[in-house]
């Protein structure tokens, strides 16, 4: 039997999706726990991940998903993390395969694999020509898409709650001042939900200014 796995899910309202999730990680026959973040739902998500026998965090008031994912961690009991989003698809026996090559090699700290873009079925076509993807897998900082070693976060810190978005950007950032090796695979990990509520569509003006706090930060560093 594998290390335990920690996946973390920060959501909130994601019950329309959270089950299909739940169920692609399930199948991956591995050791793992679940970890649900909610950040202060008024729908059936918590009735969701009590279903699946989920370990569950709630927050009385939204503080979004990069305090979601830190307080997810703080609980995870597993050796190795990944993070998952409530709305995307993991494939058949991904987790396996990234499990396999995280532990291949000592000093490997994390596992990056690609994702594919789907659009998710309720999209009419006027939404989806507003709306292109993809239509090839691509590696990228996604959630499903990187298995780390929890230890990783003892040696880099958390993520930066001053964010609310581009989180995983400023951790790879971290990771590549601390020299902690990141390896890609050529595998697809994680089919991509495109939908109408995507936190980045919802949210492009933090997207951007966290964006440009990041890459203003690693500019001055280098000086």
């Amino acid at each position: 039997m594998n290390d335990l796995i920690s996946v973390i899910i920060p959501v909130k309202n994601g019950s329309k999706y959270l089950s299909q999730a739940l169920d692609g990680i399930l199948q991956q026959n591995m050791d793992v726990e679940i970890i649900v973040v909610d950040d202060c739902s008024d729908d059936d998500t918590v009735k969701i991940a009590e279903k699946y026998g989920c370990k569950i965090i709630r927050h009385d008031t939204s503080k979004g998903p990069v305090i979601a994912k830190n307080n997810g961690l703080k609980i995870a009991a597993g050796k190795y993390i990944l993070f998952h989003d409530h709305d995307d698809i993991m494939r058949d026996g991904v987790l396996q395969k990234l499990y396999e090559e995280i532990t291949s090699e000592n000093d490997i700290y994390a596992v990056e694999a690609k994702v594919q873009d789907f659009y998710s079925p309720e999209l009419s076509e006027e939404e989806r020509e507003k709306t292109p993807i993809k239509s090839e897998p691509y590696w990228g900082l996604f959630t499903g898409a990187i298995l780390m070693r929890k230890d990783t976060f003892d040696k880099i810190g958390l993520f930066s709650e001053t964010l609310r978005a581009g989180e995983i950007i400023e951790w790879q950032s971290k990771m590549d001042s601390a020299n902690l090796k990141i390896k890609k695979i050529d595998i697809v990990s994680t089919d991509r939900r495109i939908h109408s509520t995507n936190f980045g569509k919802m949210d492009k003006k933090a997207e951007f200014r966290d964006y440009a706090a990041i890459l203003r930060a690693k500019l001055a560093a280098k000086r």
